[in-house]
């Protein structure tokens, strides 16, 4: 891919640069290579579906193959759909590759539109399919926490109401027997503790989601009148 972006003569950007360096992106099937406006004698891409960006520079400096990442992170929320815009910030932040502070100053140069987009992300999401639900969940109107600790059960990636645990797995982190066993504890510990516990997909919360955030609101309806425990705090 480097090697293409050179010789088309461009950089690569966008959401091809963020997914090589470990930052979450929902889809990334085609190369982005960044070209200036105005640039002479660029070879056509080997690729019909390469996409490229004719994007004034922004001055940050960058390597000569590759866009600067603030470069990369402005072009990846232009071509993404808002929540996975939202989820790659989520992981710029988590992973401290960038402060607030410098989407700011990227998000300040932009349309209005793109905004809000900060207002909703938060570093403490671990993946894509963590932002996703966290997203349905406020969609949803209920109150949650994200990564909190019980007591005798450990850390889990939501506590909604106080009483339902949702934690999205995914096979990176969740394949083998080992693992599946100490996900069966934790379950068990959580429910002695009067917790319920679903583990969507990671997969059908990213590809599915509007299956996933029905599926999780008519768990809220039909099971949450039986709990009138207080918010977990």
């Amino acid at each position: 891919d480097v090697a293409e972006a050179v010789r088309v003569g461009g950089r690569v950007s966008c959401i091809s640069l963020l997914q090589k360096i470990g930052v979450f992106v929902l889809r990334c099937a085609v190369l982005h290579i960044h070209a200036r406006p105005g640039s002479s004698r660029l070879r056509k891409p080997h690729n019909t579906t390469t996409v490229l960006h004719w994007d004034v520079w922004s001055g940050h400096e960058g390597p000569r193959h590759a866009v600067s990442l603030l470069d990369a992170i402005r072009h990846s929320m232009r071509c993404q759909e808002p929540r996975a815009a939202i989820a790659t910030l989520d992981s710029l932040l988590h992973h401290r590759l960038v402060t607030r502070q410098q989407i700011e100053s990227v998000i300040a140069v932009m349309p209005a539109r793109f905004a809000v987009l900060l207002a909703l992300t938060d570093p403490s999401a671990e993946s894509g399919s963590e932002t996703f639900m966290r997203l349905m969940l406020r969609a949803l109107g209920v109150r949650y926490e994200t990564q909190v600790t019980i007591p005798g059960v450990g850390r889990v990636d939501f506590v909604v109401d106080g009483w339902l645990i949702i934690e999205c797995d995914s096979k990176e982190f969740h394949q083998g027997w080992d693992k599946q066993t100490e996900d069966r504890v934790r379950d068990i510990a959580a429910a002695r503790l009067g917790y319920v516990t679903i583990r969507p997909i990671a997969a059908d919360i990213l590809y599915h989601s509007a299956r996933v955030q029905a599926a999780v609101a008519d768990v809220i309806r039909i099971l949450g009148p039986r709990f009138t425990g207080a918010w977990y705090a």
